[in-house]
C-alpha cells in the first residue's frame, strides 16, 4: 500500500491539472445551457483512493490493479436546477465526450430513498492531454456525474456523514434520519420539477410522476 500510496501521489499533479482543463472544456461546452448551476472536476483525493483501493468484496480484494481499475481518479461534475434538465445536458455531454458505461443510479426498490443521480464513465478526450505528460499517469477514463441541487446536497450531506475516511458508522436510527431527508429531497425535486413545467410548459404537466428523469438503465 506504501508503494501505491507513493506512485499515486506522483499521478497527482497531473490529475490536478487535467481536472482544470476538463473543467474548462466543460464550461465551453455547456455555455449557455439554461439553469445549470455549477461545473467541477477535480482528482480523487490520495486517502480517497487508498480507501477505495482496499476494498473487499466476500473477504477478496475488490481490485487487483487499483490505478487502472479504479476509474473515477478524475471526476467532473454538473449541477442543474430541475428533473428535466439532466436530460438536456446528457444529450449534449454525448455530443462531445464518448460514453464507455452509464448509469442512472436509483434505490433498489421503491418503498427505499437513497441516492438518485446520473453517472457517466467518459474516454478521457485527447486536447486536454500534455503530451509531456507520462503516459503512464494519466488516465483513459473519467467521471461525470449529472445531479439536480437537490440531489447534490443530500449525496454530499450523506457522504460527508457515513463515508469519508475514518467516519464512525451509522447507527440503525441515524441511517433512518438520512433515509428520511432522501425522501424529502426527492419529493422537493418532484415539486420543483412540476413546478417548472407548469410554468414552462403546461400541457406536459400530465404525467409528471416518480420517474421524472429517473429510470432502470441508460
Amino acid at each position: 500500500m506504501t508503494n501505491l500510496r507513493a506512485t499515486y501521489q506522483e499521478r497527482f499533479g497531473v490529475l490536478e491539472e487535467l481536472a482544470k482543463r476538463l473543467e474548462k472544456q466543460l464550461n465551453e461546452y455547456l455555455q449557455g445551457e439554461k439553469r445549470v448551476d455549477r461545473i467541477a472536476a477535480r482528482p480523487k483525493s490520495i486517502d480517497r483512493f487508498l480507501q477505495k483501493a482496499e476494498a473487499m468484496v466476500d473477504g477478496h480484494p475488490k481490485y487487483d490493479d487499483p490505478l487502472n481499475q479504479i476509474q473515477d481518479q478524475l471526476g467532473a461534475r454538473v449541477i442543474t436546477f430541475y428533473l428535466s434538465d439532466i436530460d438536456r445536458i446528457v444529450e449534449v455531454i454525448k455530443k462531445y465526450y464518448r460514453p464507455i458505461e452509464t448509469k442512472v443510479l436509483v434505490p433498489d426498490h421503491e418503498w427505499k430513498f437513497g441516492y438518485f443521480g446520473r453517472h457517466f464513465i467518459l474516454l478521457l478526450p485527447s486536447d486536454v492531454i500534455d503530451r509531456s505528460w507520462p503516459r503512464e499517469h494519466v488516465p483513459d477514463f473519467f467521471e461525470l456525474q449529472i445531479r439536480t441541487l437537490f440531489q447534490h446536497a443530500w449525496s454530499e450531506a450523506n457522504h460527508d456523514l457515513g463515508y469519508k475516511p475514518g467516519a464512525t458508522p451509522l447507527k440503525p436510527e441515524s441511517e433512518r434520519k438520512l433515509a428520511y431527508t432522501a425522501a424529502q429531497a426527492w419529493g422537493a425535486d418532484q415539486m420543483f420539477e412540476e413546478l417548472f413545467l407548469s410554468q414552462e410548459a403546461p400541457a406536459a404537466i400530465d404525467g409528471v410522476g416518480s420517474d421524472v428523469g429517473l429510470g432502470n438503465g441508460a
